[in-house]
């Protein structure tokens, strides 16, 4: 196996500290030739949703690579480290459903096995801390080109921690559907595929109350306006132009939301 030559790297653990430099470390010591493309590191503190989201709607538009993800409130318990075969990469993580979402965006799972293999961590496994000693050695080693089979013992797919579907519904004239995520900008990502725009007018409510536009582009509704599109990774979307959806909606992930045709 030549190896992949890159890794992508998702984490909660945020840049004021020295976490993520210690997980570069831990892959430079093993692979230094391998290029490491820092998806995110600003995942909220223990949200394995948001990590999943945000890691799925990625992973396909960067090299095949190595993903290694670590939003990991169980660290240090009984839950495994994994990693997962699919046809355009491996992922590496916990065994938390943070990784299934993306393993679906690359094509499936075609194997998985459980990161066991003692040889393959640096010095002692702090129990707070497998992101630099246990997952990141991990991915370097098969970004260089070991065999996922050289991590541990294969286990059964189905056997494997899944995030709860997400919420979504649509009808004539109307979609329900749960906030997946929330970006910077404070546009609210809804969990429906964008083709359920596809039977709705133009003129729209969003939570029975608020008046909103159907568009394409933020400029298709007036500064401070409500515009319901499909972004960038073909989701429902909800964005104020100039302005932050979040706070006019009120929401936070998980929340339904109802968008329905104005009458």
């Amino acid at each position: 196996m030549p190896g992949y030559g890159w890794i992508s790297f998702t984490t909660d653990y945020g840049t004021f500290d020295g976490f993520v430099a210690a997980c570069h470390g831990s892959i430079a010591r093993i692979a230094p030739d391998v290029r490491v493309i820092d998806i995110t590191h600003h995942v909220p503190p223990a949200d394995v949703t948001r990590g999943a989201a945000v890691l799925a709607q990625t992973a396909p538009f960067l090299p095949a690579s190595v993903h290694l993800a670590v939003v990991d409130p169980g660290v240090g318990t009984a839950r495994r480290g994994v990693v997962l075969t699919t046809a355009n990469g491996l992922l590496v993580g916990p065994d938390n459903g943070l990784l299934i979402w993306a393993a679906e965006a690359l094509g499936g799972i075609i194997a998985a096995h459980e990161l066991t293999n003692k040889d393959w961590t640096l010095g002692d496994v702090s129990r707070t801390f497998h992101g630099r000693d246990v997952f990141a050695p991990a991915a370097a080693r098969l970004a260089a080109g070991a065999e996922p089979s050289d991590a541990g013992p294969a286990v059964d797919p189905a056997s494997l921690v899944r995030l709860p579907d997400p919420v979504a519904s649509f009808g004539d004239g109307w979609i329900e559907a749960e906030v997946l995520t929330v970006d910077r900008f404070g546009n609210v990502q809804l969990a429906a595929d964008g083709t359920m725009l596809t039977g709705l007018g133009s003129d729209l409510t969003v939570n029975g109350t608020v008046r909103a536009r159907r568009g394409a582009t933020f400029a298709d509704v007036n500064a401070g306006e409500l515009l319901v599109y499909t972004d960038s990774a073909d989701r429902v979307a909800v964005a104020v132009n100039n302005g932050r959806a979040v706070v006019v909606l009120s929401v936070v992930p998980g929340d339904i939301i109802r968008i329905a045709e104005r009458r």
